[in-house]
């Protein structure tokens, strides 16, 4: 027999009446709660490590990864596909946040949008989804209509799917094949999942694509060598990273970037003199 789905993000918080807390009782009871969602995290270590094995396995495939979401998991997603470029250097299409509603979703809520469930499927299909890609749907309650029939419908075209949830057993897990249940439990507000749920959702993101990133060596020992350098700021940082790989001074290691064209170009033409 199927285990039973338990919505735990929708129950009563453990707080009563916040309305009469003082400021500093709220900020204590919220950071109390805050400290629940790396625990959660963790017992889902094994789970996070085979869906990174087989994204990484499918991109050194020529796969890219997509995530589907909507309202704040939707903008989660988008929010870490968006980082990958600038942070290792990889193309704007290898990871893709899809958020229900559209673009003019991340900023204000598009009525019913998430109710659709055929959406998710036409909007990878503008992207031209294929049996390299895998797809992760993200979604706090595991019921979000326009997810699961993305997951469904790529599922029976072949393609890997993987989501991640904040209730265990649900229907957004049934139709994944690496599914991650993170369960944080009541919100500190009942039923605002940005809160804790939210939380562990970017947790898990900055894991995966992190680890992904890494197995694919777009980090060397520590460093981000494939980082766009696209502002002072980051090549300031791309100096340092030089300046401290090869052990020559800020001012050269700004010569070899300024030469080279990027950190992992300088480091190794040096390294390989």
């Amino acid at each position: 027999m199927s285990k039973e789905f338990q919505k735990i993000t929708e129950q009563s918080s453990k707080y009563r009446h916040l309305e009469n807390m003082s400021t500093h009782e709220l900020l204590e009871n919220m950071n109390t709660e805050d400290q629940l969602v790396p625990l959660a995290v963790q017992k889902e270590i094994q789970a996070i490590e085979s869906l990174v094995d087989v994204i990484a396995e499918q991109l050194q495939k020529r796969g890219r990864l997509f995530y589907i979401g909507a309202g704040t998991s939707g903008r989660l997603g988008i929010l870490d596909a968006s980082e990958c470029p600038p942070t290792f250097g990889v193309s704007a299409d290898l990871v893709n946040g899809l958020i229900a509603g559209g673009d003019k979703a991340i900023r204000k809520a598009v009525e019913h949008a998430e109710d659709d469930t055929d959406k998710a499927w036409k909007d990878l299909e503008n992207h031209h989804i294929h049996k390299e890609d895998v797809v992760i749907g993200i979604a706090a309650s595991g019921t979000t209509p326009y997810v699961i029939g993305g997951l469904k419908a790529c599922q029976q075209h072949g393609i890997i799917t993987g989501c991640i949830v904040c209730n265990p057993n649900s229907p957004i897990s049934k139709v994944s094949d690496f599914p991650i249940e993170v369960i944080v439990g009541p919100e500190f507000v009942t039923g605002s999942s940005r809160m804790k749920a939210g939380t562990a959702q970017k947790l898990v993101l900055n894991m995966i694509s992190t680890s992904v990133m890494i197995k694919l060596g777009r980090v060397k020992d520590n460093k981000m060598v494939d980082m766009q350098l696209s502002n002072a700021k980051l090549k300031k940082r791309g100096s340092l990273l030089i300046s401290e790989a090869l052990g020559v001074s800020e001012e050269k290691a700004a010569e070899l970037l300024k030469l080279h064209g990027g950190v992992r170009k300088a480091i190794d033409h040096e390294t390989h003199q």
